[in-house]
């Protein structure tokens, strides 16, 4: 240890050049002595330590632990016969001149280290060295008040184990108890007061704010504990941290605006910062006219103080600040309110407090001060002469004091016991014991709430949470309301609270907006609380907040898609106005039909109904009947049955007509021919013949729908693709047949090879001789016919991707259908109808026949085809 002196000594030189500086103390004497660090006086400016008095924050506190030291003393329960003295100095908010300042509390330890140099000291002529008096041995220090000054100061007091307790400094920093294991503090850390903040900005529903601190511990660290508790709680994002400079340049407040607006969606700005940082940032705000856009939340720096928002109050309007709970001490304030210049002499800093509080100037050296300004008189009182209101730190100064006075108390007791005084054991006082006993007081504190540490020497966290309100809804003036606690958890009650503007509604400050129901979020990469709406468009709905999924084939989406429901399902219904014309002309064709077979068979033996092949014509006519039938089953409800009569009767009305017509115009084809060669007449001609080949064409048909019936039993299906719109709203399932478009066609392929054969065989025979009077009509027939189901086809095809394909097509087909039968009985049957009806004198065998046209051919059987009345 013999080298820590000579360490020391260039410190030591510090403290006597800052004290012979003109600082000064407040000395009190005692047994005991404790240091205290108070902000008497503001910073100064350049080239200069010290700067404008601190009516508040400095005397008001410093006055707080006199006035403990008089309520300990002259308590004789605690700590009898000890008394305590103090050596109180100004740390002139500045932490390298505290440090200076700080290090006259450890003068009497680092003598008492350096006295076995003294033999190494020799005066001239061999007298002793003079002696000055000894210093006062501090044994606890009160102070300092921030945080910055209380990091320096602590690293110093560590050195020679002297505790040390705050009464305002809350900086997370300084609860790391393996480099600051000397201090505590009654206040509690900013850790706590970023989680109460936290808590805070999670109740009023942000997700996306800024922070924005002063340079130094106390700023820095307090955002840097919001920060990091944000993240682990998840839900609430950093836009920016923005710092302000220790000494700002001129423009950097209008600057900070300027930044803070890159992101105007986090309007919630969390803000550890200074006093007079705060009232530049919302000046800045104000010239940048944005009065209301951000929504503060302030640190206890703010808390409930005047002097930020003076003359700012419509800007600070809607700020919420927190502040350690404390309520103000009567005791003090009749103590405070009663100093005068002559009763409070012991404060040398309390003549200037004067001067700045009354607004006079006090007659010093003899001289006195100018005209301009007032000469104090002495007899003015505080709280009566000027205003007063109690700084909120005194609560905890008084702590302060009273927890090292309960810990001496504690350690007096268990190492002096019987003694009054001190004994021997304490003196000097041992700091780690001392420690021990501070670190495991508790007692109720000056405002009634307990005053304990933990094993850093926290103090718990309890809050009042605050926001600055418009009075009588003018932004111009205003007061702070308390809104809320926070005790671990938070209570805030957010109906009590109120926005620029007047809005009840809580403001958001939010990277995004919430996505509508029926959207998904897509987040942006790296910032959670950021994200692009996309809608769950098409058949797609919201499973949850980040997914979309397509619904079930069989359903759609809700209108706002947020899930889904059955997709309605239709058929071409009797009273579709799609159903009308195909079922007119159904019925008007089977009236018609009918009509004519009734005529024939009434008629049987007539010579036109005998011309016209009656056995080919009644199986003719019974393919038109079935053709016009089919219309029925298209329209019907599709059911197993309806689909197989569907499939077997799609295709054999058609079947029937067309070998009919083509057995008919084949035997016609081939006895003209014949008979340009012989006069035999060809075989298979006898109406047997006719059937016999009609009935074999139609078996084709018929034992390839048997085939499919067995192999696919038929059933009806409910599609829900055909009317899958690109609108869902318009989206229907269709109920029908198990058949596709092209076993649809399939069914009436076999017909149309018939249809086509037949009218190659109508082109051949258009040259036949005018005997053979129904090879014209047939020609004609299937001509017309052809045209029909040319159309028929890229009208059929051409609207499958139709929302209204079910009702077309079929309307196409049955119509198609209806209109070749149409065809061929009014080509066929109807002139020979009236005929037989209306014109009953031509249905005569002609007596007379010209055989010059018939000469160089067969002429037909008799009965059948030729000499039939025109």
């Amino acid at each position: 240890m013999a080298g820590l002196p000579a360490l020391l000594a260039p410190l030591l030189a510090l403290a006597q050049a800052g004290v012979a500086g003109g600082a000064g103390s407040v000395r009190l004497a005692g047994g005991l002595t404790l240091g205290g660090l108070f902000p008497v006086h503001a910073r100064g400016a350049a080239g200069r330590a010290c700067g404008p008095l601190k009516k508040e924050q400095g005397v008001h506190r410093l006055e707080a632990m006199l006035y403990a030291l008089d309520r300990v003393n002259a308590d004789p329960a605690l700590l009898p016969g000890v008394r305590l003295g103090a050596r109180l100095l100004d740390t002139c908010s500045r932490d390298t001149y505290a440090l200076e300042q700080a290090l006259s509390f450890v003068q009497a330890l680092i003598r008492g280290r350096g006295d076995g140099d003294e033999a190494a000291v020799r005066c001239p002529g061999g007298a002793p060295p003079l002696r000055a008096a000894p210093p006062e041995r501090v044994v606890a220090v009160v102070g300092a008040s921030a945080s910055s000054v209380s990091i320096m100061v602590a690293n110093v007091l560590r050195l020679f184990a002297i505790p040390q307790i705050s009464y305002a400094s809350t900086a997370p920093e300084l609860s790391d108890s393996t480099r600051y294991d000397f201090f505590s503090r009654v206040v509690p850390p900013d850790s706590y007061q970023a989680q109460a903040m936290v808590d805070i900005v999670r109740a009023l529903g942000w997700n996306y704010v800024s922070t924005l601190a002063s340079e130094g511990n106390y700023g820095e660290s307090g955002v840097e504990a919001f920060v990091q508790i944000s993240r682990e709680a998840g839900g609430v994002c950093i836009a920016q941290s923005i710092k302000i400079p220790r000494e700002p340049k001129p423009g950097e407040f209008n600057k900070v605006i300027r930044r803070l607006m890159e992101t105007p969606n986090a309007r919630g700005i969390i803000i550890f910062a200074n006093e007079d940082d705060i009232r530049r940032v919302l000046e800045a705000a104000r010239q940048a006219n944005l009065t209301g856009h951000f929504l503060w939340v302030g640190s206890d720096s703010w808390g409930a103080k005047i002097s930020p928002v003076l003359n700012l109050e419509d800007v600070a309007v809607g700020a919420i600040t927190i502040l350690p709970k404390r309520a103000s001490i009567d005791g003090f304030d009749q103590y405070f309110m009663t100093r005068s210049l002559e009763n409070n002499r012991r404060n040398i800093w309390f003549a200037e407090f004067w001067e700045e509080n009354f607004n006079c100037k006090l007659t010093s050296s003899g001289t006195q001060s100018d005209d301009s300004t007032r000469k104090c008189t002495g007899e003015e009182r505080i709280g009566r002469d000027s205003a007063y209101e109690q700084e909120g730190k005194v609560q905890f100064v008084i702590d302060a004091v009273y927890a090292i006075a309960h810990a001496l108390h504690s350690m007096h007791q268990a190492l002096c016991p019987g003694h009054t005084g001190l004994c021997p054991a304490m003196e000097p006082t041992d700091g780690r014991t001392l420690l021990q006993y501070i670190r495991a007081v508790r007692f109720n504190g000056s405002a009634g709430t307990p005053v304990m540490f933990n094993e850093n020497g926290d103090a718990p966290g309890r809050y009042d949470i605050f926001q600055y309100q418009a009075t009588n809804g003018s932004a111009g003036s205003g007061g702070y309301q308390a809104v809320g606690q926070w005790a671990e958890t938070l209570r805030l009650d957010v109906e009590a609270l109120q926005w620029s503007g007047d809005l009840r509604e809580v403001p958001a400050s939010q990277c995004s907006l919430p996505c509508g129901p029926g959207e998904r979020k897509k987040m942006v990469k790296g910032v959670p609380c950021c994200w692009h709406c996309e809608a769950c468009d098409g058949y797609r709905f919201q499973v949850d907040e980040f997914t979309c999924e397509a619904c079930p084939g069989h359903m759609r989406p809700t209108r706002n898609h947020t899930g889904c429901r059955p997709t309605p399902v239709v058929r071409l219904s009797w009273s579709s106005p799609w159903a009308a014309p195909p079922l007119l002309l159904a019925v008007l064709g089977i009236l018609a039909t009918t009509t004519v077979v009734a005529t024939f068979v009434r008629h049987n033996n007539t010579p036109i109904v005998r011309a016209s092949g009656r056995e080919l014509s009644y199986v003719l006519l019974t393919g038109i009947f079935l053709i016009y039938a089919i219309t029925f089953l298209m329209v019907a409800e599709p059911g197993a049955a309806v689909c197989a009569c569907r499939r077997l009767f799609l295709g054999l009305g058609t079947t029937l007509s067309y070998s009919a017509l083509l057995t008919k115009t084949n035997r016609i084809y081939r006895i003209f021919e014949q008979g340009k060669r012989s006069v035999t007449p060809p075989p298979f001609i006898s109406p047997t013949s006719q059937l016999v080949i009609t009935f074999s064409l139609t078996s084709v048909q018929v034992v390839g729908v048997m085939a499919w019936l067995g192999a696919q039993p038929p059933h009806s299906v409910i599609d829900y693709e055909e009317q899958r719109t690109v609108d869902p709203e318009q989206a229907r399932g269709v109920l029908k047949c198990d058949m596709s478009d092209l076993s649809l066609i399939g069914c009436l392929g076999y017909s149309l090879l018939l249809m086509v054969t037949c009218t190659v065989y109508a082109i051949k025979a258009r040259g036949v001789p005018e005997t053979f009077n129904e090879a014209k009509p047939i020609g004609f027939t299937m001509y017309t016919t052809c045209i029909i189901w040319l159309a028929f086809v890229p009208i059929f095809f051409g609207t499958a991707q139709s929302a209204e394909k079910i009702y077309i097509q079929t309307t196409t087909l049955t119509v198609s259908l209806s209109l070749s039968a149409s065809v061929s009985l009014g080509m066929l049957y109807v002139p020979k109808t009236y005929v037989i009806l209306f014109h009953p004198e031509q249905n005569v065998q002609k007596r007379k026949r010209s055989l010059k046209a018939t000469s160089t051919a067969a002429a037909p059987p008799k009965g059948e085809d030729a000499e039939a009345p025109k």
